[in-house]
């Protein structure tokens, strides 16, 4: 009687041991969910403002605890609540030493004929926003810039100008309702 009890308790414990060990393979998680979903709370810019080299190390140090939530200046404020919100943390002001935000979104532009064709500007482009060869003029690719204006202090002859983004039907957006009020509701 011993020995059947054994031997059944033997089968269970190996057809739990094959169910977990399918389940182990079959939803493994890659990776830190919670990293991925701070990773797409970041604009994507990676400009290196925050002092990372991009948007997911910066979202790594966050979910690390390393970096706080408040050194992405082209995320700005909006930024900042979502990932408070989503951290369960208090929302901080923007990190002065980072950068300040943006009213507008703006990109940048290079003025072709002051353009000595150096291309300092396009070393320190860290999305190849800038299109151009050495001696040759330079041009920006206006729909992949994002607007971190890292390339404006290594031109040694000031032909890269801020322009803001024009809105269109593509990119505007309903304004933030001020104090926190709910519109009002349609009766």
């Amino acid at each position: 009687m011993l020995t059947v009890v054994v031997i059944l308790l033997a089968v269970i414990a190996a057809i739990f041991g094959i169910i977990l060990g399918y389940s182990a393979i079959r939803f493994k998680v890659e990776g830190n969910p919670v990293v991925d979903q701070i990773d797409s709370l970041l604009p994507q810019t990676q400009c290196g403002q925050c002092t990372f080299p991009g948007c997911r190390p910066y979202a790594e140090a966050i979910a690390s605890g390393e970096a706080e939530i408040n050194q992405c200046p082209p995320g700005g404020e909006a930024t900042i609540i979502a990932l408070a919100d989503l951290l369960n943390v208090e929302v901080l002001p923007l990190n002065a030493e980072h950068g300040e935000a943006k009213q507008t979104k703006t990109v940048v532009t290079i003025d072709e004929q002051t353009c000595i064709g150096c291309t300092l500007c396009i070393q320190a482009c860290p999305v190849d926003a800038i299109l151009g060869a050495a001696k040759q003029m330079h041009t920006i690719i206006t729909s992949e810039c994002t607007g971190c204006d890292l390339c404006i202090p290594p031109c040694p002859v000031d032909c890269i100008h801020i322009v803001p983004i024009e809105q269109n039907l593509h990119n505007w957006k309903w304004p933030r309702p001020d104090g926190g009020h709910s519109a009002p509701k349609a009766s």
